[in-house]
C-alpha cells in the first residue's frame, strides 16, 4: 500500500509532469483554451497511460532490449487508436476540439518516459498506479491551466458564466501566447513555495526528499514525519544513552 500511495503522490505532486518535469508541453499549450478541453485531454492521456503501462509491464520480459522503444510505440499507438475511435463515436464534440492532438499522444514524452523508466522495470500493479498518478497529475495541470485561461479569457468555467457582464475578457489568454503566460505564473507560484521550503530547511526544519520514500531511508527516527534538527539530535542522544545503559547492565550482573 505504501508503494502504491507513493506512486500516486509522485505523479500528482512531487513529480508532476506538467509543473515539475515540464513534460507534454505540446498539448499543454495547445488544447487548454478551456477547462473542458484540458480535462478531456488529461483523462484521455490518463487512460492510455494506464493501459500502456500495464501492457508494457506484462511484456517487459518478452520484448527484446534492442527493439524496446519501437515496441513501446506500437503498444501506445494501439491504445491511442482504440481511444480515438471511442471518442469519435461517443464524445464527438470533444473529439473535434482535441483534433490532431489525440493521435499525437503516441509520441507524448510522458507515456514513453514512464514506459522506459518505470513500467519496463516493475510489476503490473505498481505500473498501473504509476500510470494513474502521472495521468492524474497531467490532468490536474491541464485542467488548472484551462480553468485559468477560460475564466479570465472568456469569463466562464466549463461553459458556465462566472464573471459579471461588465467584465472585459483578456482575450490574449485564450490565444496561443496565453498558455505561456498562465504556465509561467503557475510555475512562479510553485517556485515561491519551494523557496519558503528551502528557508525552512535553513532554519532547521527538514523535509524528506528521498526519491523512493521511507523504503530506502536510513533515518529511522523520522518514520515519514516532519522533523527538526533539534528533535533529531535529542532522539539520537536518547538512543545513545539507552545503548550505554544496555552495555552497563551485563557488567552489573557479573
Amino acid at each position: 500500500m505504501n508503494k502504491t500511495w507513493e506512486r500516486l503522490k509522485c505523479g500528482m505532486v512531487t513529480e508532476n509532469p506538467t509543473f515539475v518535469q515540464m513534460l507534454g508541453m505540446c498539448p499543454t499549450m495547445a488544447v487548454t483554451t478551456s477547462a473542458i478541453n484540458g480535462l478531456g485531454m488529461g483523462l484521455t492521456t490518463t487512460v492510455i497511460l494506464i493501459l500502456s503501462n500495464m501492457m508494457i509491464s506484462a511484456l517487459r520480459k518478452v520484448i527484446p532490449d534492442k527493439v524496446r522503444i519501437p515496441a513501446y510505440i506500437v503498444v501506445v499507438a494501439s491504445f491511442v487508436t482504440i481511444v480515438q475511435f471511442l471518442l469519435e463515436g461517443f464524445v464527438p464534440s470533444l473529439y473535434d476540439s482535441l483534433g490532431i492532438y489525440i493521435p499525437l499522444i503516441v509520441v507524448n514524452c510522458i507515456i514513453l518516459g514512464r514506459a522506459e523508466s518505470y513500467a519496463s522495470k516493475n510489476n503490473i500493479w505498481l505500473s498501473m498506479f504509476d500510470g494513474i498518478g502521472m495521468g492524474l497529475g497531467f490532468t490536474v495541470g491541464l485542467t488548472a491551466i484551462g480553468i485559468f485561461r477560460e475564466l479570465f479569457g472568456s469569463g466562464s468555467i466549463f461553459g458556465l458564466r462566472f464573471m459579471p457582464k461588465s467584465y472585459e475578457p483578456v482575450t490574449i489568454l485564450i490565444l496561443a501566447p496565453g498558455a505561456f503566460f498562465v504556465l509561467a505564473c503557475i510555475v512562479a507560484v510553485q517556485n515561491k513555495v519551494r523557496k519558503y521550503k528551502e528557508d525552512d530547511v535553513k532554519k532547521g526544519v527538514l523535509f524528506c526528499e528521498k526519491e523512493n520514500g521511507c523504503e530506502v531511508c536510513t533515518n529511522g527516527m523520522c518514520k515519514g514525519k516532519l522533523f527538526t534538527a533539534e528533535s533529531v539530535a535529542r532522539e539520537k542522544e536518547e538512543a545513545d544513552n539507552a545503548r550505554k545503559e544496555k552495555q552497563k547492565n551485563p557488567s552489573e550482573k557479573m
